[in-house]
C-alpha cells in the first residue's frame, strides 16, 4: 500500500510541476504584456489604466500565490484547484488584452 501511495504523489507532484510551468509561460507572457501597457498608460497619464495594471499585478501575485498552494494541495482535490486556476489565468489574460487594447489607441 505505502508504495501505490507514494507512486501517486509522485505522479500528483509531476502533474503540478507540469501545470506550474504552463501556467508560469502563460502569466509571464501576460506579464509583458502588462508592463508595456502599464508604461504607455504612465506616458499617457491615463490614470483609469494605470489603477486597472495595478489591480492586474495584484491579480497575477495571486496567482503565484495560488500556484505555490498548489503544491501542498491533497491530491485529492489538485484537479479542482487546476481547474480554477486556469480560468483565473485565462481572466487575467483577457483583462491584459483589454488594457492593451485601451492604451493602444
Amino acid at each position: 500500500m505505502a508504495t501505490s501511495t507514494k507512486s501517486t504523489t509522485e505522479t500528483v507532484s509531476a502533474t503540478v510541476k507540469a501545470f506550474e510551468a504552463k501556467i508560469r509561460a502563460q502569466v509571464d507572457e501576460a506579464k509583458t504584456k502588462l508592463a508595456q501597457a502599464e508604461t504607455k498608460a504612465k506616458n499617457q497619464k491615463a490614470q483609469a489604466e494605470m489603477a486597472a495594471a495595478a489591480k492586474l499585478n495584484a491579480a497575477k501575485q495571486d496567482i503565484d500565490r495560488r500556484i505555490q498552494d498548489l503544491k501542498t494541495t491533497n491530491a485529492v482535490h489538485v484537479a479542482r484547484a487546476k481547474a480554477e486556476i486556469d480560468a483565473d489565468v485565462a481572466r487575467f489574460k483577457a483583462a491584459v488584452n483589454d488594457l492593451v487594447a485601451r492604451v493602444s489607441k
